[in-house]
């Protein structure tokens, strides 16, 4: 199910409906992707409180520089701590980057924060619905907002003086998403404003 134009259902309507719809039962999980700033992680947090799937950030693997899982270090602690075991079905814990003591660069936290096996797993963040990982998302949905908009969440949330942060970010996940084709295999689309 593609839908650009939300009618009368909701966005966590439209979710649910395409999670109903995609193959049976766990471990799935709903990926939640889409430019920075366009409303991903408050569909993510409603669809996890409807479902009770845990929820997973990729600001919890990602840092400011770096979407590109061929040089990345965080890409292989995303797929060892969650993806693997999440959908062989086993318990598993994972470390969060460590944003307030190395806000730039690649540091992780030595605690670890437990993810239990389970039928659903909300994945959310930018560039999680990505070519490298479509085909074991039960659900992939695009979120997205005007360039403006999304530039102005970001400065509400993280303050003007992280504007160059928010600049050079926005040039760079474009890029990503343009040459990923990421919004293309999206099975439901969302746009906020």
């Amino acid at each position: 199910m593609t839908a650009t134009d939300p009618g009368s259902q909701s966005a966590l309507e439209r979710v649910l409906l395409a999670l109903s719809a995609a193959a049976p039962p766990g471990p799935r999980i709903v990926g939640i992707d889409g430019p920075a700033g366009s409303g991903k992680s408050t569909l993510a947090a409603a669809v996890a409180a409807a479902t009770g799937a845990p929820l997973v950030g990729i600001d919890d693997f990602l840092g400011w520089t770096d979407l590109d899982p061929a040089g990345a270090t965080w890409w292989p602690r995303l797929e060892s701590e969650v993806l693997e075991p999440f959908l062989a079905g086993r318990d598993s814990a994972y470390r969060r980057r460590d944003w307030v003591g190395d806000p730039e660069g690649i540091s992780v936290s030595d605690a670890w924060t437990p993810l239990a096996a389970g039928p659903l797993l909300v994945l959310e963040g930018v560039s999680v619905t990505r070519a490298a990982l479509a085909d074991r998302l039960a659900v992939r949905v695009w979120v997205e907002a005007p360039g403006d908009v999304r530039l102005a969440r970001g400065l509400e949330r993280d303050g003007e003086a992280q504007r160059a942060h928010w600049l050079h970010w926005q040039a760079m996940e474009q890029a990503f998403f343009a040459a990923d084709g990421t919004r293309g295999r999206a099975d439901v689309l969302i746009t906020t404003g």
